[in-house]
Order: structure tokens, then C-alpha cells, then sequence
């Protein structure tokens, strides 16, 4: 069988959905041209018969409706529109002035030239009651003058060190040779 020429359904894609109305309306017109050109240029022919005929440049709606015109003469003196040119001015940077506060000034003293470096201040260093070795020594805190309040805290075995290493929560009750009387249950 030699090949039959595509008719015209085929070059133009099936008509949509409660669109059948108008792609019959237009079949007969999509004889000359191809499916892209219909879809860049359109179908030729609907609007006007004249293919050389020009669009309009005014739109009907720009035609109706123009805009309003000024009557073409002042209708206020000089005098009065530089007055309200003037007012608005003022009313203006007076607004900016409560919106936008000028910054205060930058004050450049430190805390140490504010409140150490006074005038007639003269530094005493305290004297040592005892001697002190820092390495040695148990430091000084809040927890450790409060050691006895600590909840949770198990019993201290030495006041003066009681933050230090300590294995009797591990330790098995019958292995503690150390203690006379066991330690009461809570």
C-alpha cells in the first residue's frame, strides 16, 4: 500500500473538551498551514480578511477613558503653595526628629578609669595571717563551707577536704573494716 498524505486532523492535535464548536469553525482555514505555525502565528483569516490591515494602536478602553485633564490656569497664588511647600518642610523634619533621636554621646571611660582610678585611693595589701600553700591547700568555696547541706552528698570522712576521692557508695556493707557501727539507712 503506498503511503496516504495526513489530512488535516492530524496536523492540528485532537480538539479539547467542549472545544469541538470552534475547532470546526476553523478546520477549513488550517488547510495551508502547519501545526507550528498555527500555534506562533495563529489561525490567518478569523479577524479580518485583509492580511496587510494594521492593529489599532488605542485600545477601546484607553479611548473611553481618558484621563482627567487640569483646568490649565493656577488655582492657588505663589505665595500660598511655597507657604504650604514650607509648612510641609517643617512638618517633616520634625517627624524625622521624633522617629530618629539623635544618638547619645559616646561615653569613652573604661570601668577601670571610672571607678578604680580615683582620685586620693591608695591600694593596701593585707598582711598574711598564715602561711597558705596553694597546691596543698583545699580551696575555699561556697559548697565546701556548705558541704552538710548538700543533698544527695554521701557522709564526709574529712571536713577540711570533702570534695575528695571517695569509694563508699561502692563499697560492699561487709567489706567496710574502717567503720564501727553501719550507717543508718534513710
Amino acid at each position: 500500500m503506498a503511503e496516504q498524505p495526513k489530512t488535516v486532523q492530524s496536523k492540528v492535535a485532537g480538539c479539547m473538551l467542549r472545544n469541538w464548536v470552534e475547532e470546526r469553525a476553523v478546520d477549513a482555514l488550517d488547510t495551508t498551514q502547519t501545526r507550528s505555525e498555527i500555534l506562533k502565528h495563529g489561525h490567518r483569516g478569523i479577524l479580518t480578511m485583509d492580511w496587510e490591515s494594521k492593529m489599532e494602536s488605542v485600545t477601546t478602553q484607553k479611548a473611553t477613558f481618558a484621563p482627567p485633564k487640569g483646568p490649565g490656569v493656577r488655582l492657588q497664588g505663589i505665595r500660598v503653595e511655597l507657604l504650604e511647600k514650607q509648612i510641609a518642610v517643617k512638618i517633616r523634619e520634625k517627624v524625622q526628629a521624633d522617629l530618629n533621636p539623635p544618638s547619645p554621646e559616646t561615653d569613652y571611660c573604661s570601668t577601670t578609669q571610672k571607678d578604680f582610678s580615683v582620685e586620693g585611693f591608695v591600694p593596701l595589701t593585707p598582711e598574711t595571717t598564715q602561711v597558705h600553700d596553694y597546691k596543698a591547700d583545699q580551696a575555699v568555696t561556697f559548697w565546701s563551707d556548705n558541704c552538710q547541706r548538700i543533698q544527695g552528698m554521701t557522709d564526709v570522712q574529712n571536713l577540711k577536704a570533702p570534695f575528695r576521692k571517695s569509694a563508699l557508695f561502692s563499697t560492699p556493707i561487709s567489706e567496710r573494716l574502717d567503720e564501727i557501727e553501719l550507717p543508718p539507712d534513710n
